[in-house]
């Protein structure tokens, strides 16, 4: 009867099954819907807390609306209120303990989460909050370890019991992890083994270390020391197995976890270890072999595990086995997933099963909203089954959480899946107008993720909806999915998803576009290539338009080297000065957002050969021209370069000519790489282009290319509107709006014309237009005058309008200014400087743009009796928005008038009232004359006229006067004050023959002016004056001294003669025949004479001194001519005879001897005398 009641249960859940395919639908993407909890996010059921932070159990939920958390603590209910160090996470159920203020341990226990809302509760797993430890190593005295050389040796560590447990490993006192191999290793509990020991064991440093992961603490048990004894010698000995002992043993291990067994033995020589399933092979991918083949590792345990398993020891002297029974054993698990949650409609049927398998066999409960399923309100619709509850005909308000509970020895599962029923019409998840894209050829994957309670059912339409999409090439998948297998260009269009439930239809609008594959049409090619030279790799492509490729270089399949040399272009790799290591296979890989092409071409670099001189010219031009990529806007000119004649083409450049607008005027576009061939042109609409190339390389453009056929665009409405926008008035009552016109190239069509519109700022909302065709201004009439206007010209052709245009600003016609500044003063800063101040004139009563004021200025008359008036006027201008302004460089003691006016650019405003101002006293200008009459011995006379510019009353005079001397130097000034009235002065006791400067100012009570200067002379003396006359005028004078003059020009050709002979005169004989230092006379056979100076240092010979009978003594150096002279005056013939003069200077004389000498004159002595006298 059970079993009957199984097969009805087990029918029914098939015949349900497909009833539950919307659960696979997001619920958190749907806006409003109503859905119980569900936990999101929770702490492991084994939660070990390391005791120094803060504990933190996680528990999140989602839920609409959203979900309210509590707990239990022990399986009691924990207050997290009541305790102040909990805090629970707002919009969370995650729990915060603080333990500043209490021992983590205190906290310690099995902890559950529940979250509820109105629909339902859902429950967390039991979470064991243990706290981690790192227990101290228990104190104990370790001694030292002797053994005999050869024997076996275990060394224990036995370390703490720790949560979790510690990681062992041996050091020594350096922190040096000790050496471990097949004879030394250290086993799964920690403990060190020697199969056995030799004499370079023995240390005083092992050292077994704890490390505890969760606290990352190291703790480190004492230093054991071991001691080797080499007294006899010990046998050889067959394998004895140190752990497992026996001959056999067994091993649980749980599904899924690790299995590790070890085996290790004792034995001389050492012993190696093998392993093997006696039931079966090892698992060779799950299988590995630790310390020195002493562990078996098996991962990731299944039931196909258990089993038999052998170690062997063997060595020289035999063999010893050991059988390890390995049982498994299972926590649950899920055999097929854990339950799924179930969305249903009123009236529906469903299944939740929580099927899962375990060894033993887990026991399955159930419950509802946290309370088991047999404690729960009773529901007709609803049935338990073991591992499935069946539900029929659900109705509105049984929406629940259930959870499954599957439990065995060694563990258990615990699920929440929630049972909603709604009543909803059907909604597309799939985005809208979203556009699938492609390749030709490929699979077509089209979406429509739908919601709805029942289920919809999903149709397909493609666009006119003459037929739903069901039969080749179209598949339907159940969750609504369009298929197309193999995808063509007819097959690109607006597709429909329409999802129908028994509440309502929604439908979907997507596109799909099937792309042209992209395709390498032309491939690199192999190249061989001498070193130093360049080398082009092609890699063109053909792609679908709408698609833009990248091109990628490798080298060898690795990246390209990070080298200048190497250019990458669009569809070329140029690689320049090759080396060997350029050398290798390239590939181009083109990439589209849908799919790629690759092609790879070799190098091969060759050394050079000598070549003969190079010649280098000026490129071939291009050939073969195409257009290609034709766009509305654009298009592709691809073309073939000529001949570079030796010389690297460095760019090409790009010209068009329009037949439309310029016929045979050509432009240039663009200019592009020497290595390229290939340019993407943008176009201007209504053009007939024809494109031409032109190369460049260093010796200068190649002729232009033949060009390319012609290409004709489309017109279109204009991309641009004028620019220049400006609004002035040329009258007071108008508005002129004027532009920069569009080119015919820029129209982008025929009919321009322009849409000009304005309004007044501020006033008017609705814009006044007009079109205007062939102008680039208009006149706005009738306006007011000098108001602003906002001002806007657009572009129109036939094909439409341009983009909106910027507004501009304008004003119109200005007109002269009808007010005059008020509050019109004057201050007056000192005698020559007054500041003019006015208020500002109101905006709108200038009346145009306020350009700034001008002041009207002039000089009534002086305050001086004899000062005539002077009516000139000045003007000064103060650009700007000024409200006052200074007038420099007035006259003082005078009455000035003046007046200010506003101006604009149309002109002057009326006058301001005329306002005076006085300037007062200043200093007196310079008397007018200064005359010296009567001059005598030791007076004169001066005589002066009064200043002309008086600039006050004169208080009087002031004159100074000094000597100067022969040398033009200064003497003592002398100052003399007169009354005002006084216009001459007689200055008595002055010397006589003396110069005298005189300089004399007028004084009003502000200061002394300017003074004029004047120079005069008092007689000379009569007898002085004769005497100089008679002694210039005399005959004999001038006849002494027209012998002289002959005389020295006997002497110069006598020296001349005697010179061009050659002769040689000993300079000894010459100094010899001259006793008197002070002349010496010329010597008729040397043409010498002594120098006569007048200089008043009278210097001797360089080298000799003058002793005291008056006669001249040589050096002890005959034959020194230095010692003739200071410098290098004196010179040697080409004979070798001196010649010249003696640069030495005759001693001075004596003081009493005086001017005179005994001996004849020297003419020169004699000129000398007679110029200082004269």
């Amino acid at each position: 009867m059970m079993a009957r009641r199984r097969m009805d249960a087990a029918l029914l859940v098939l015949f349900l099954g497909h009833l539950v395919t919307a659960l696979e639908v997001p619920l958190d993407l749907l806006e409003g819907l109503p859905q119980p909890p569900t936990i999101t996010h929770q702490s492991p059921k084994d939660f070990i807390i390391d005791p120094r932070e803060n504990i933190i159990i996680h528990c999140d939920a989602k839920g609409k609306p959203h979900p309210s958390f509590s707990w239990t603590r022990n399986g009691t209910h924990f207050d997290t209120e009541k305790d102040p160090n909990v805090n629970m996470r707002s919009h969370s159920g995650t729990l915060v303990v603080d333990i500043s203020r209490e021992k983590a341990e205190h906290y310690e226990g099995v902890y559950q989460c529940t979250a509820r809302n109105k629909h339902g509760t859902a429950v967390s797993n039991n979470v064991v909050v243990r706290q981690s430890r790192s227990p101290l190593w228990s104190k104990e005295r370790v001694k030292p370890i002797v053994v005999q050389e050869g024997v076996s040796l275990m060394l224990p560590c036995r370390p703490p019991a720790g949560l979790p447990p510690p990681i062992i490993f041996w050091m020594d006192n350096n922190f040096q992890r000790l050496p471990q191999g097949k004879r030394v290793s250290q086993s799964l509990n920690g403990d060190l083994y020697f199969s056995n020991v030799r004499k370079e064991d023995s240390r005083n440093d092992y050292i077994c270390y704890a490390r505890f992961p969760h606290t990352q603490t190291i703790q480190q048990k004492q230093p054991i020391t071991v001691r080797v004894l080499n007294q006899a010698p010990v046998d050889e000995r067959r394998p004895i197995f140190l752990i497992p002992s026996g001959s056999s043993s067994s091993k649980m291990v749980l599904r899924g976890h690790i299995l590790e067994m070890e085996c290790i033995a004792e034995g001389l020589p050492t012993p190696e270890i093998l392993w093997s399933k006696v039931s079966g092979d090892l698992p060779a991918m799950r299988t590995s072999f630790l310390h020195y083949n002493k562990t078996l590792r098996i991962v990731n345990v299944s039931e196909s595990d258990a089993g038999d398993y052998r170690c062997k020891a063997r060595n020289q002297l035999g063999t010893v086995h050991h059988t390890i029974h390995v049982a498994v054993k299972a926590a649950p698990y899920w055999i097929s997933g854990a339950p799924r949650n179930l969305v249903l409609a009123p009236g529906e049927n469903g299944v939740l099963t929580c099927r899962a398998s375990g060894t033993p066999k887990p026991s399955i409960s159930w419950a509802m909203n946290g309370i088991p399923i047999e404690n729960s309100p009773k529901d007709l619709s609803r049935k338990v089954e073991d591992d499935t509850i069946i539900f029929t005909d659900v109705q509105t308000g049984s929406s629940a959480v259930y959870q499954c509970n599957v439990s065995n020895d060694y563990g258990y599962l615990l699920s929440n899946a929630f049972v909603n029923v709604l009543s909803e019409p059907p909604r597309v998840l799939t985005e809208a107008n979203k556009v699938y894209q492609v390749i030709t050829n490929s699979k077509a994957l089209i979406d429509c993720s739908s919601f709805g309670s029942p289920i919809p059912k999903i149709t397909w339409f493609k666009d006119s909806r003459s037929s739903t999409l069901d039969g080749d090439p179209y598949f339907v998948h159940d969750n609504g999915t369009l298929e197309i297998n193999v995808a063509q260009a007819q097959n690109s269009g607006k597709y429909t998803c329409a999802a129908r439930n028994s509440l309502g239809i929604y439908e979907n609008h997507v596109y799909l576009e099937v792309k042209e594959p992209t395709r390498i049409v032309k491939q690199p090619e192999y190249k061989v290539v001498q070193r130093g030279r360049s080398v082009v790799f092609e890699c063109k492509v053909k792609h679908d338009p709408s698609l833009i490729p990248t091109m990628t270089w490798l080298k060898d399949d690795g990246e390209l080297p990070d080298d200048e040399r190497l250019i990458v272009d669009s569809d070329s790799l140029t690689i320049t000065d090759v080396t060997e290591n350029d050398a290798g296979v390239y590939t181009c890989i083109m990439n589209t957002t849908l799919d790629n092409d690759s092609a790879s071409a070799e190098l091969t670099v060759v050394e050079g050969t000598p070549t003969p001189a190079v010649v280098y010219e000026r490129p071939d031009p291009p050939t073969d021209l195409e257009l290609t990529d034709q766009k509305k806007r654009s298009v592709q000119l691809t073309w073939t370069p000529g001949d570079e004649h030796n010389s690297p083409t460095q760019k090409f450049l790009i010209q068009y000519e329009d037949s439309l607008h310029h016929r045979g005027q050509w432009h240039n576009l663009t200019e592009v790489p020497g290595t390229k061939t290939t340019v993407h042109l943008k176009l201007s609409p209504h053009a007939h282009y024809t494109f031409r190339v032109l190369a460049l390389n260093a010796e200068g453009f190649s002729r232009p290319s033949f060009p390319s056929r012609m290409y004709k665009t489309d017109p279109a409405a204009p991309d641009e509107n004028p620019t220049g926008v400006r609004g002035f008035g040329t009258e007071h009552n108008n508005l002129v709006i004027s532009w920069t016109p569009l080119t015919g190239f820029q129209s982008n069509g025929p009919g321009l014309h322009y849409k000009v519109m304005w309004r007044q700022k501020a006033v008017d909302l609705d814009w006044t237009s007009v079109t205007v065709a062939n102008n680039s201004q208009f006149v706005v009439s009738g306006t007011p005058t000098f108001v602003p206007y906002e001002l806007k010209v657009q572009a129109v052709n036939d094909h439409g309008a341009g983009p909106e245009p910027a507004i501009a600003h304008g004003y119109s016609g200005e007109d002269l200014p009808i007010a005059a500044p008020e509050n019109v003063q004057a201050v007056v800063l000192n005698s020559t400087l007054a500041e003019i101040h006015w208020d500002h004139v109101p905006v709108n009563l200038i009346r145009g743009h306020l350009k700034g004021y001008k002041v009207y200025y002039w000089r009534k008359h002086s305050l001086h009796k004899h000062n005539p008036d002077h009516m000139e006027k000045d003007i000064l201008t103060f650009s700007g928005n000024h409200s006052h302004g200074m007038l420099p460089g007035l006259h003082p003691f005078s009455i000035y008038s003046f007046n200010v006016r506003v101006y604009n650019g149309k002109g002057e405003g009326p006058v301001s009232p005329t306002q005076q101002f006085k300037t007062p006293e200043g200093v007196p200008g310079p008397p007018t004359s200064l005359v010296v009459t009567n001059p005598n011995l030791d007076s004169l006379t001066l005589e002066w006229s009064p200043p002309r510019e008086h600039n006050g009353h004169i208080t009087g005079y002031t004159l100074r006067y000094q000597p100067v001397n022969n040398s033009n130097e200064l003497g003592p000034v002398e100052e003399l004050a007169l009354t005002a009235n006084e216009t001459s002065v007689t200055l008595p006791h002055l010397k006589y023959s003396t110069y005298y400067k005189f300089y004399l100012n007028a004084k009003t009570v502000t200061g002394a002016g300017p003074a004029i200067s004047q120079e005069a002379v008092t007689i000379v003396d009569e007898a002085v004056a004769s005497r100089q006359v008679d002694i210039a005028t005399q005959g004999w004078f001038i006849g002494l001294m027209c012998a002289i003059a002959l005389l020295i020009l006997i002497l110069l050709i006598i020296c001349f003669i005697q010179r061009n002979k050659g002769g040689k005169y000993p300079v000894k004989e010459k100094e010899d025949a001259h006793t008197d230092p002070e002349f010496q006379p010329m010597k008729d056979d040397d043409c010498t004479f002594g120098e006569y100076s007048d200089n008043e240092d009278h210097k001797p010979l360089k080298g000799s001194r003058t002793p005291s009978n008056g006669t001249v003594k040589r050096d002890d150096s005959d034959d020194s001519l230095v010692d003739y002279g200071d410098g290098g005056d004196g010179q040697f013939n080409e004979d070798g005879s001196f010649i010249g003069q003696y640069s030495g200077k005759s001693a001075s004389r004596d003081t009493a001897e005086g001017h005179e000498s005994s001996e004849a004159p020297s003419p020169i002595n004699a000129m000398n005398s007679l110029n200082s006298f004269v």
